[in-house]
Order: C-alpha cells, then structure tokens, then sequence
C-alpha cells in the first residue's frame, strides 16, 4: 500500500505542465476520516489532478467515481485508469449534478463516502490562460467548464449596481461599490479584457496595506469567479444530493477555502444533525423526541480540521482549507408510511 509521500510524488510527476504542481489538501485527514473499506464505492468530486482519487484507490480494493466540471482535467486520469482500471470511473458534470451524472453510470446510492473538494485548483489559478488569477496576464474567463458567461461578459455587461452586488456578496468587499463604480468609469474609456487591467483597477481603487497579507484584488477576483461558475449554488444542490445518495454508515467530507462556502456546509450539516440554533422553550422540550426522525447526518467532527504547519509550509494553499465530516443515519421520516 502506498504511503502519503509516494501519492504526491506520483501526483507531481504525472503533472507535465509547466509550474503546475497541485497537491491536494489534507490527504492524511481525508484518508483517516473517510474510512476506507474494501468493495465500498467512493465519491470523488471534485477530480482535479486526482490525488484523492489515488489515495482513494490506493488505500483498499474500492471503487472511485471522479466527478470534475473543468474537461481540462480529463488528461490527468490516464495514469489512475492505468493502474485501477476496473475500479475507477472518471466523469465530466458540475456538483449540482451529481445524481444525475452518478445515474449515468447506474449508481442511485454510495456506500462508502462523497468527498467535495470546493473552489478553485491550483491548475487552473496557475494557467494564465483560464484568467482566474490576478497575478498573471490573460484573458478575464474565469470559467470552470462550459458555462456561456464569462468575467468578462459580466465586466462589459451589468450595471454599476449590479456589480456592487456581486462583489459586495460574493467577495464580502467593503469597497464593493467604489470598486464597481471605477470599473464603469473605466470601461466607458478602455475595454477592460485582462486580468491585470482589472486586479491594477481594483488595487488603485483599495490602496495597498503593506501589513496586509491578501492581495486588495483578491476580494473581486473571488466574487467575479463565483458569479460566473454559480458556486454557491451548486454547493448547495450537492449538499442535498449527497443526503440521498449516501446509506446510513457513509460519509460526507467537504473541504472548503472560504468563508462563504463554509457557512453553507456549516448551516446544512447542523440542520440535518438536528442541531438547532437559539431554540425555544417548547422546542427543547421536544427536541430530543424529534431528533432523530429529522436527523440524516450525525457530526463526525464538532471543530473544524485544518492543515497543519508542516502541510502548510510544504503547500500554502492548504492555510485556508477547513474539513467538515458527518455520517449519514437513519432518518425515521424516510421510511413512514
């Protein structure tokens, strides 16, 4: 059986292309909390660069279905269907999608575990080409699959108010509004189509603070993405997808990146464990009755998991990685009559 270190070595080998190393985050844990059983099938969405597929894989004698938006991703399965061929399956979907993609493949439950990796991978952030980042020239795209709009179709196209919203929202920019009025102003003078354009643009609008770690463009890179790629969403409609795909016994893993998409797994996880927030008096008295006719999940982890120092130094992507885990149960509503 393969260790940990032989994985990420693999992974950065298979990985031709030039400044693209992406290792995937919390491996040891991932591996720990899943559970690996023999015969059981897994879940992996999103594929990436497939290293906690071949963790996965590696680990038992188990079947992966890797999930992934982004086609670009297809070239790095070779090698995994090269070694699990019988035992991996590899395909093009977004989260939202998952039970309508697993049934492709004639798969209504999983009895093993769902892994959702969220974000952005380090592939695309590093290819200029596909315009997610604000340190690297290239076209303002910033889309994940085969989505029609782009960043730069929502730059061009909506209004100042409009802009402030999604930056506002989805970037959670206090200058949102005084960001999104320079962009109007700028766009009347010059097209504005690269990722530098914008990233100087937002900079000069939020100023440089030299105690200040993330970048000032950070902020609307991040809002323009989630716009554009409706992640939000599509966390959402995978979170449910996941409640009924899952038998009791399996689990759920999510790692998240950012706050946004971490309170929306927070949220949904405390719901369908039965946790309650500010309850009344009559529903304490009721809650423990209750509890486990509403309950679908249980709480594997009550603290978040984060990487720690030796991850962090060797992949500092991993800083802002936060792991949730739950086990799905018998909900008794699901079986009355």
């Amino acid at each position: 059986m393969k260790n940990i270190k032989d994985i990420r070595s693999n992974i950065n080998n298979r990985n031709q292309i030039k400044n693209i190393s992406h290792i995937p985050v919390l491996l040891n844990e991932v591996k720990s909390y899943l559970e690996i059983k023999e015969g059981h099938t897994y879940i992996d969405g999103t594929f990436g660069a497939g290293g906690h597929s071949e963790m996965i894989l590696s680990s038992a004698n188990c079947r992966v279905v890797a999930i992934d938006r982004d086609p670009k991703v297809k070239k790095f399965t070779q090698s995994i269907k090269n070694k699990f061929s019988k035992n991996f399956n590899f395909l093009i979907g977004r989260l939202g999608e998952i039970e309508k993609v697993l049934l492709s493949k004639g798969i209504k439950k999983v009895n093993g575990g769902i892994l959702f990796d969220l974000g952005v991978s380090s592939m695309q952030l590093e290819n200029s080409k596909r315009g997610f980042s604000f340190m690297l020239e290239g076209p303002l795209d910033m889309r994940m699959g085969l989505e029609r709009e782009s960043a730069s179709d929502i730059i061009k196209n909506y209004s100042e108010e409009d802009l402030a919203k999604i930056i506002y929202y989805y970037g959670e920019e206090k200058q949102a509004k005084r960001i999104a009025k320079a962009i109007v102003k700028k766009r009347e003078e010059v097209p504005l189509e690269t990722t530098l354009q914008l990233a100087n643009l937002v900079r000069s609008v939020v100023g440089y603070q030299r105690n200040k770690r993330i970048d000032p463009a950070t902020k609307t890179f991040q809002a323009l993405r989630i716009k554009v790629n409706n992640e939000l969403e599509e966390i959402t409609k995978a979170l449910h997808a996941a409640e009924k795909l899952l038998i009791p016994g399996a689990r759920l893993l999510v790692i998240s990146f950012h706050s946004l998409e971490d309170k929306i797994v927070k949220s949904f996880l405390r719901e369908k464990s039965g946790k309650v927030a500010n309850p009344s008096r009559h529903e304490i008295m009721n809650q423990e009755n209750k509890k486990l006719q509403r309950s679908s999940f249980k709480l594997i982890n009550r603290k978040i998991i984060k990487a720690g120092e030796r991850e962090i130094y060797s992949n500092p992507r991993s800083r802002s990685a936060k792991l949730r885990v739950a086990e799905r149960i018998e909900n008794n509503l699901e079986y009355a009559v």
